[in-house]
Protein backbone atom coordinates (compact mmCIF):
# COMPACT_ATOMS: atom_id res chain seq x y z
CA UNK A 1 0.00 0.00 0.00
CA UNK A 2 3.15 2.09 0.78
CA UNK A 3 4.30 1.63 -2.54
CA UNK A 4 1.11 2.44 -4.22
CA UNK A 5 0.70 5.60 -2.46
CA UNK A 6 4.67 6.77 -3.65
CA UNK A 7 3.87 5.35 -7.20
CA UNK A 8 0.66 7.44 -7.39
CA UNK A 9 2.74 10.88 -5.32
CA UNK A 10 5.48 10.56 -8.05
CA UNK A 11 2.89 10.47 -10.91
CA UNK A 12 1.18 13.65 -9.57
CA UNK A 13 4.38 15.75 -9.05
CA UNK A 14 5.40 14.37 -12.50
CA UNK A 15 1.97 15.87 -13.62
CA UNK A 16 2.02 19.20 -11.54
CA UNK A 17 5.86 19.79 -13.16
CA UNK A 18 5.06 18.87 -16.83
CA UNK A 19 2.17 21.43 -16.83
CA UNK A 20 3.41 23.79 -14.19
CA UNK A 21 2.46 26.77 -16.31
CA UNK A 22 -1.51 25.23 -16.57
CA UNK A 23 -1.24 24.48 -12.68
CA UNK A 24 -0.56 27.79 -11.78
CA UNK A 25 -2.95 29.21 -13.93
CA UNK A 26 -5.85 27.01 -12.66
CA UNK A 27 -4.42 27.76 -8.98
CA UNK A 28 -5.08 31.34 -9.42
CA UNK A 29 -8.94 30.90 -10.95
CA UNK A 30 -9.89 28.69 -8.52
CA UNK A 31 -8.52 31.58 -5.52
CA UNK A 32 -10.71 33.48 -7.55
CA UNK A 33 -13.57 31.21 -7.37
CA UNK A 34 -14.15 31.42 -3.55
CA UNK A 35 -15.31 35.38 -4.16
CA UNK A 36 -18.49 34.47 -6.89
CA UNK A 37 -19.70 31.55 -5.11
CA UNK A 38 -23.37 32.42 -4.42
CA UNK A 39 -23.83 33.40 -0.69
CA UNK A 40 -19.89 32.91 -0.19
CA UNK A 41 -19.85 35.61 2.29
CA UNK A 42 -23.28 35.33 3.32
CA UNK A 43 -24.21 38.69 1.36
CA UNK A 44 -25.82 41.32 3.13
CA UNK A 45 -27.86 43.57 0.74
CA UNK A 46 -28.87 45.76 3.78
CA UNK A 47 -25.41 46.58 4.87
CA UNK A 48 -25.31 45.47 8.04
CA UNK A 49 -24.33 42.38 10.06
CA UNK A 50 -26.68 39.59 10.32
CA UNK A 51 -27.67 38.45 14.03
CA UNK A 52 -26.75 35.20 15.29
CA UNK A 53 -30.40 34.08 14.97
CA UNK A 54 -30.55 34.94 11.08
CA UNK A 55 -26.94 33.38 10.91
CA UNK A 56 -28.94 30.05 12.26
CA UNK A 57 -31.86 30.30 9.99
CA UNK A 58 -29.98 30.74 7.32
CA UNK A 59 -30.67 27.54 5.23
CA UNK A 60 -28.80 28.78 2.20
CA UNK A 61 -25.91 30.15 3.40
CA UNK A 62 -25.69 28.28 7.03
CA UNK A 63 -21.83 27.28 6.45
CA UNK A 64 -21.23 28.71 2.58
CA UNK A 65 -18.58 31.19 4.58
CA UNK A 66 -16.70 28.17 6.53
CA UNK A 67 -17.02 26.03 3.02
CA UNK A 68 -15.88 28.79 0.65
CA UNK A 69 -12.76 29.84 3.29
CA UNK A 70 -11.97 26.16 3.64
CA UNK A 71 -11.58 25.62 -0.65
CA UNK A 72 -9.19 28.61 -0.11
CA UNK A 73 -7.17 27.56 2.36
CA UNK A 74 -7.14 24.31 0.73
CA UNK A 75 -5.86 25.78 -2.30
CA UNK A 76 -3.32 27.89 -0.50
CA UNK A 77 -1.69 24.99 1.07
CA UNK A 78 -1.87 22.98 -1.80
CA UNK A 79 0.03 25.79 -4.04
CA UNK A 80 2.77 25.17 -0.95
CA UNK A 81 3.38 21.55 -2.21
CA UNK A 82 3.28 22.22 -5.63
CA UNK A 83 5.74 24.81 -4.79
CA UNK A 84 8.03 22.26 -3.45
CA UNK A 85 8.06 20.15 -6.18
CA UNK A 86 9.01 22.74 -8.95
CA UNK A 87 11.91 24.02 -6.16
CA UNK A 88 12.83 20.11 -6.31
CA UNK A 89 12.51 19.77 -9.96
CA UNK A 90 14.24 22.88 -10.57
CA UNK A 91 17.15 21.68 -8.35
CA UNK A 92 17.46 18.85 -10.86
CA UNK A 93 18.18 20.52 -13.65
CA UNK A 94 21.97 20.84 -15.23
CA UNK A 95 21.80 24.84 -14.91
CA UNK A 96 21.31 24.59 -10.89
CA UNK A 97 24.90 22.93 -10.62
CA UNK A 98 28.19 24.70 -10.88
CA UNK A 99 29.47 26.19 -14.01
CA UNK A 100 32.31 23.96 -13.73
CA UNK A 101 30.52 20.81 -13.41
CA UNK A 102 27.49 21.55 -14.95
CA UNK A 103 28.35 23.38 -18.08
CA UNK A 104 24.91 25.88 -18.07
CA UNK A 105 22.70 23.94 -20.62
CA UNK A 106 19.78 26.02 -19.39
CA UNK A 107 20.43 29.73 -18.86
CA UNK A 108 18.84 30.97 -15.86
CA UNK A 109 18.23 35.03 -14.84
CA UNK A 110 18.99 36.09 -10.92
CA UNK A 111 16.37 35.43 -8.77
CA UNK A 112 15.29 38.32 -6.49
CA UNK A 113 16.99 38.87 -3.71
CA UNK A 114 14.13 37.73 -0.94
CA UNK A 115 14.50 34.02 -2.77
CA UNK A 116 17.69 33.53 -2.64
CA UNK A 117 18.01 34.72 1.14
CA UNK A 118 14.92 32.64 1.69
CA UNK A 119 16.20 29.94 -0.51
CA UNK A 120 19.64 30.02 1.57
CA UNK A 121 18.28 29.67 4.73
CA UNK A 122 15.47 26.67 4.21
CA UNK A 123 18.38 24.56 1.98
CA UNK A 124 21.22 25.41 5.37
CA UNK A 125 18.84 24.84 8.00
CA UNK A 126 16.22 21.66 7.77
CA UNK A 127 15.21 23.14 10.99
CA UNK A 128 14.36 27.00 9.25
CA UNK A 129 12.28 25.49 6.41
CA UNK A 130 10.01 23.50 9.08
CA UNK A 131 9.49 26.58 11.39
CA UNK A 132 8.88 29.01 8.49
CA UNK A 133 6.33 26.03 6.75
CA UNK A 134 4.38 25.82 10.08
CA UNK A 135 4.27 29.40 9.94
CA UNK A 136 3.35 29.14 6.36
CA UNK A 137 0.55 27.26 7.06
CA UNK A 138 -0.66 28.70 10.30
CA UNK A 139 -1.27 32.51 8.48
CA UNK A 140 -2.77 29.92 5.27
CA UNK A 141 -5.37 28.36 7.57
CA UNK A 142 -6.06 31.18 10.13
CA UNK A 143 -9.23 32.56 9.34
CA UNK A 144 -10.46 29.12 8.94
CA UNK A 145 -9.69 28.02 12.67
CA UNK A 146 -11.65 31.38 13.67
CA UNK A 147 -14.48 30.53 11.72
CA UNK A 148 -15.02 27.43 13.38
CA UNK A 149 -13.83 28.45 16.69
CA UNK A 150 -16.98 31.07 16.70
CA UNK A 151 -19.10 28.51 15.39
CA UNK A 152 -18.58 25.50 17.55
CA UNK A 153 -17.94 28.28 20.87
CA UNK A 154 -18.99 31.22 20.21
CA UNK A 155 -17.02 34.76 20.76
CA UNK A 156 -14.97 33.32 24.21
CA UNK A 157 -13.77 30.18 22.11
CA UNK A 158 -12.91 32.73 19.06
CA UNK A 159 -10.29 34.72 21.01
CA UNK A 160 -9.22 32.07 22.68
CA UNK A 161 -8.48 30.24 19.28
CA UNK A 162 -7.07 33.84 17.76
CA UNK A 163 -4.66 34.57 21.08
CA UNK A 164 -3.29 31.11 20.49
CA UNK A 165 -2.70 31.08 16.94
CA UNK A 166 -0.99 34.71 17.26
CA UNK A 167 1.14 33.21 20.02
CA UNK A 168 2.14 30.24 17.79
CA UNK A 169 3.03 32.55 15.21
CA UNK A 170 5.40 34.85 17.27
CA UNK A 171 7.09 31.80 18.89
CA UNK A 172 8.05 30.81 15.20
CA UNK A 173 9.65 34.08 14.11
CA UNK A 174 11.14 34.52 17.06
CA UNK A 175 13.10 30.92 16.40
CA UNK A 176 13.03 32.62 13.15
CA UNK A 177 15.08 35.35 14.17
CA UNK A 178 17.34 33.03 15.97
CA UNK A 179 18.21 30.68 13.29
CA UNK A 180 18.85 33.60 11.44
CA UNK A 181 21.62 35.14 13.71
CA UNK A 182 19.40 37.85 14.59
CA UNK A 183 18.44 39.10 10.87
CA UNK A 184 15.37 40.94 10.56
CA UNK A 185 11.83 38.92 9.58
CA UNK A 186 10.90 39.04 5.74
CA UNK A 187 7.71 38.15 4.99
CA UNK A 188 6.88 35.42 3.32
CA UNK A 189 9.89 33.28 5.03
CA UNK A 190 9.45 31.08 2.23
CA UNK A 191 10.73 31.50 -1.33
CA UNK A 192 7.73 32.44 -3.56
CA UNK A 193 7.42 30.41 -7.00
CA UNK A 194 9.69 31.34 -9.46
CA UNK A 195 9.74 29.24 -12.14
CA UNK A 196 9.87 29.60 -15.70
CA UNK A 197 7.95 26.51 -17.04
CA UNK A 198 9.59 26.43 -20.13
CA UNK A 199 12.73 24.78 -18.69
CA UNK A 200 10.65 21.91 -17.16
CA UNK A 201 9.72 20.24 -19.90
CA UNK A 202 10.91 16.71 -20.75
CA UNK A 203 10.03 13.07 -19.30
CA UNK A 204 13.14 13.01 -16.62
CA UNK A 205 12.60 15.93 -15.10
CA UNK A 206 11.45 14.71 -11.93
CA UNK A 207 14.06 11.39 -11.60
CA UNK A 208 16.19 11.14 -8.77
CA UNK A 209 19.00 10.61 -10.93
CA UNK A 210 21.24 12.87 -11.76
CA UNK A 211 20.68 13.43 -15.49
CA UNK A 212 23.26 13.83 -17.96
CA UNK A 213 24.46 16.94 -19.92
CA UNK A 214 22.97 17.54 -23.12
CA UNK A 215 25.40 17.01 -25.91
CA UNK A 216 26.52 19.93 -27.93
CA UNK A 217 24.13 19.09 -31.48
CA UNK A 218 21.28 19.62 -29.23
CA UNK A 219 21.35 23.50 -28.91
CA UNK A 220 19.49 24.74 -31.92
CA UNK A 221 18.78 28.09 -30.16
CA UNK A 222 22.10 28.91 -28.44
CA UNK A 223 25.67 28.57 -29.69
CA UNK A 224 28.14 26.10 -27.81
CA UNK A 225 31.82 27.01 -26.91
CA UNK A 226 34.23 24.36 -27.84
CA UNK A 227 36.86 24.64 -24.69
CA UNK A 228 34.46 24.76 -22.07
CA UNK A 229 31.22 23.37 -23.28
CA UNK A 230 28.89 26.61 -22.29
CA UNK A 231 26.33 27.28 -24.00
CA UNK A 232 25.08 31.04 -24.91
CA UNK A 233 21.68 32.00 -25.54
CA UNK A 234 20.57 33.69 -28.68
CA UNK A 235 19.48 37.09 -28.58
CA UNK A 236 15.64 37.54 -29.37
CA UNK A 237 14.62 37.56 -33.16
CA UNK A 238 13.73 41.42 -33.42
CA UNK A 239 15.01 44.40 -35.52
CA UNK A 240 14.00 46.75 -31.65
CA UNK A 241 16.87 47.95 -30.06
CA UNK A 242 14.93 48.12 -27.32
CA UNK A 243 14.20 44.28 -26.89
CA UNK A 244 17.64 43.35 -27.57
CA UNK A 245 18.12 46.17 -24.62
CA UNK A 246 16.05 44.72 -22.07
CA UNK A 247 16.79 40.53 -22.91
CA UNK A 248 20.38 41.93 -22.10
CA UNK A 249 19.40 44.22 -18.88
CA UNK A 250 17.37 41.09 -17.32
CA UNK A 251 20.68 39.34 -17.11
CA UNK A 252 22.75 42.03 -16.07
CA UNK A 253 24.11 40.97 -12.70
CA UNK A 254 24.23 43.91 -10.53
CA UNK A 255 26.33 44.15 -7.00
CA UNK A 256 23.87 42.58 -4.67
CA UNK A 257 23.40 39.49 -7.11
CA UNK A 258 26.93 38.44 -6.27
CA UNK A 259 26.41 38.83 -2.46
CA UNK A 260 26.25 36.02 -0.42
CA UNK A 261 22.86 35.29 0.66
CA UNK A 262 23.10 35.65 4.18
CA UNK A 263 24.17 39.93 3.99
CA UNK A 264 21.01 40.36 1.87
CA UNK A 265 19.66 41.37 5.59
CA UNK A 266 22.11 43.10 8.39
CA UNK A 267 22.55 41.67 11.78
CA UNK A 268 20.63 43.71 14.47
CA UNK A 269 21.68 44.45 17.37
CA UNK A 270 20.29 46.45 20.36
CA UNK A 271 17.74 49.07 18.96
CA UNK A 272 17.35 47.05 16.30
CA UNK A 273 16.68 43.44 18.34
CA UNK A 274 14.14 45.79 20.44
CA UNK A 275 11.98 46.98 17.63
CA UNK A 276 12.37 43.53 16.08
CA UNK A 277 10.71 42.32 19.01
CA UNK A 278 8.56 44.70 19.40
CA UNK A 279 6.94 43.80 15.81
CA UNK A 280 6.61 40.33 16.91
CA UNK A 281 4.84 40.93 19.77
CA UNK A 282 2.40 43.67 18.35
CA UNK A 283 -0.02 41.08 17.33
CA UNK A 284 -0.25 38.86 20.04
CA UNK A 285 -0.64 42.03 22.15
CA UNK A 286 -3.13 43.62 20.32
CA UNK A 287 -5.27 40.09 19.87
CA UNK A 288 -4.94 40.17 24.40
CA UNK A 289 -6.34 43.44 24.46
CA UNK A 290 -9.25 42.79 22.02
CA UNK A 291 -10.02 39.82 24.05
CA UNK A 292 -9.95 41.84 27.31
CA UNK A 293 -12.01 44.51 25.83
CA UNK A 294 -14.77 42.25 24.25
CA UNK A 295 -17.84 41.13 26.10
CA UNK A 296 -19.92 38.36 24.69
CA UNK A 297 -22.89 39.13 26.53
CA UNK A 298 -23.28 42.90 25.33
CA UNK A 299 -22.36 41.10 21.81
CA UNK A 300 -19.22 44.02 22.11
CA UNK A 301 -16.54 42.44 20.37
CA UNK A 302 -13.98 44.81 21.39
CA UNK A 303 -13.88 47.28 18.81
CA UNK A 304 -15.83 49.53 20.93
CA UNK A 305 -12.74 50.64 23.05
CA UNK A 306 -10.62 52.63 21.60
CA UNK A 307 -7.40 51.30 23.90
CA UNK A 308 -6.34 48.01 21.86
CA UNK A 309 -6.29 50.41 18.72
CA UNK A 310 -3.98 52.83 19.82
CA UNK A 311 -2.27 50.19 21.90
CA UNK A 312 -1.39 47.92 18.58
CA UNK A 313 -0.91 50.99 16.53
CA UNK A 314 1.62 52.87 18.71
CA UNK A 315 3.62 49.65 19.35
CA UNK A 316 3.73 49.00 15.59
CA UNK A 317 4.21 52.38 14.71
CA UNK A 318 6.76 52.64 17.68
CA UNK A 319 8.86 49.14 15.74
CA UNK A 320 9.13 51.16 12.67
CA UNK A 321 10.63 54.10 13.94
CA UNK A 322 12.94 51.79 16.21
CA UNK A 323 14.14 49.87 13.08
CA UNK A 324 15.06 53.18 11.09
CA UNK A 325 16.50 54.54 13.84
CA UNK A 326 19.40 51.43 14.25
CA UNK A 327 19.95 51.50 10.37
CA UNK A 328 20.66 55.42 10.17
CA UNK A 329 23.16 54.74 13.32
CA UNK A 330 24.66 51.37 12.18
CA UNK A 331 25.00 51.32 8.67
CA UNK A 332 27.08 53.11 6.61
CA UNK A 333 25.12 55.56 4.64
CA UNK A 334 22.04 55.21 7.18
CA UNK A 335 19.18 54.66 5.40
CA UNK A 336 20.77 54.52 1.75
CA UNK A 337 22.79 51.46 3.19
CA UNK A 338 19.78 49.68 3.08
CA UNK A 339 20.05 46.87 0.94
CA UNK A 340 17.18 46.33 -1.50
CA UNK A 341 15.51 43.73 0.56
CA UNK A 342 15.30 45.86 4.00
CA UNK A 343 14.04 48.32 1.32
CA UNK A 344 11.65 46.13 0.24
CA UNK A 345 10.86 44.40 3.45
CA UNK A 346 10.20 48.08 4.82
CA UNK A 347 7.90 49.21 1.72
CA UNK A 348 5.65 46.14 3.02
CA UNK A 349 5.77 46.91 6.93
CA UNK A 350 4.92 50.47 6.23
CA UNK A 351 2.16 49.50 3.56
CA UNK A 352 1.01 47.12 6.10
CA UNK A 353 0.41 50.43 8.88
CA UNK A 354 -2.95 51.35 6.15
CA UNK A 355 -4.62 47.85 7.65
CA UNK A 356 -5.24 49.47 11.02
CA UNK A 357 -8.46 51.82 9.08
CA UNK A 358 -9.76 48.81 8.97
CA UNK A 359 -9.55 47.33 12.56
CA UNK A 360 -10.73 47.81 15.92
CA UNK A 361 -12.65 51.23 16.48
CA UNK A 362 -11.08 53.09 14.20
CA UNK A 363 -12.71 51.08 11.52
CA UNK A 364 -16.54 50.97 13.97
CA UNK A 365 -16.41 54.77 13.87
CA UNK A 366 -15.07 55.65 10.88
CA UNK A 367 -14.59 53.24 7.85
CA UNK A 368 -17.93 50.83 8.60
CA UNK A 369 -20.04 53.82 8.24
CA UNK A 370 -17.89 55.03 4.89
CA UNK A 371 -18.19 51.83 3.28
CA UNK A 372 -21.95 51.55 4.25
CA UNK A 373 -22.49 54.88 2.58
CA UNK A 374 -20.69 54.08 -0.12
CA UNK A 375 -21.99 50.82 -1.18
CA UNK A 376 -25.76 52.44 -0.99
CA UNK A 377 -24.68 54.51 -3.36
CA UNK A 378 -23.40 51.72 -6.11
CA UNK A 379 -26.52 49.79 -5.10
CA UNK A 380 -28.68 49.48 -8.77
CA UNK A 381 -25.98 50.98 -10.80
CA UNK A 382 -25.31 48.53 -13.80
CA UNK A 383 -21.85 46.90 -13.26
CA UNK A 384 -20.78 49.43 -10.10
CA UNK A 385 -23.53 47.33 -7.83
CA UNK A 386 -20.89 44.02 -8.53
CA UNK A 387 -18.47 46.38 -6.91
CA UNK A 388 -20.71 47.26 -4.06
CA UNK A 389 -21.49 43.41 -3.69
CA UNK A 390 -17.97 42.56 -2.96
CA UNK A 391 -17.49 45.64 -0.47
CA UNK A 392 -20.50 44.24 1.51
CA UNK A 393 -19.04 40.81 1.34
CA UNK A 394 -15.74 42.20 2.64
CA UNK A 395 -17.40 44.31 5.04
CA UNK A 396 -19.26 41.10 6.62
CA UNK A 397 -15.62 40.10 7.11
CA UNK A 398 -14.03 42.76 8.62
CA UNK A 399 -17.01 42.88 11.06
CA UNK A 400 -17.15 39.34 12.42
CA UNK A 401 -13.61 38.21 12.04
CA UNK A 402 -9.91 39.11 13.56
CA UNK A 403 -7.75 37.21 11.04
CA UNK A 404 -9.82 39.16 7.70
CA UNK A 405 -7.32 42.35 8.57
CA UNK A 406 -4.19 40.45 9.37
CA UNK A 407 -0.77 41.54 8.17
CA UNK A 408 1.33 39.18 10.08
Amino acid sequence: MVVLDKRWLHLYGDFIVKNANSVSQIESALRSLTYIIPGTRLHNPAGNTPSPANLRISGRFRDAEIASESLHSGIQLLSLYHDSLLTRAVARLPSSHSLASAKLSVPLSPSTPHNRYTGFWTQTLPLYKRVALTLQMIQYTELLWEMTAKRRGGEKTRWRVVVLLEAIKAICRFWLLRLTGSRPLVSPPLPEREVDPSILQGPEIMSDEPQPLPSQGSFANGWTMPRTGLTLPTLPLSHKSSDTTTYLLARVLTAEDIKPAPTLLHRITGTGQLAEILYILRPVVYALAMQHFSNPRTNNSGRSSWTPWLLGLSIEYSARQLAKRDFRESLAGGLRGMTGLEKEEMRRRAWALAWWAMRGAFYENFTKSWLNSMTRKLRGKPLLDMVGGVLEDYEFLWDNYHFSSATM
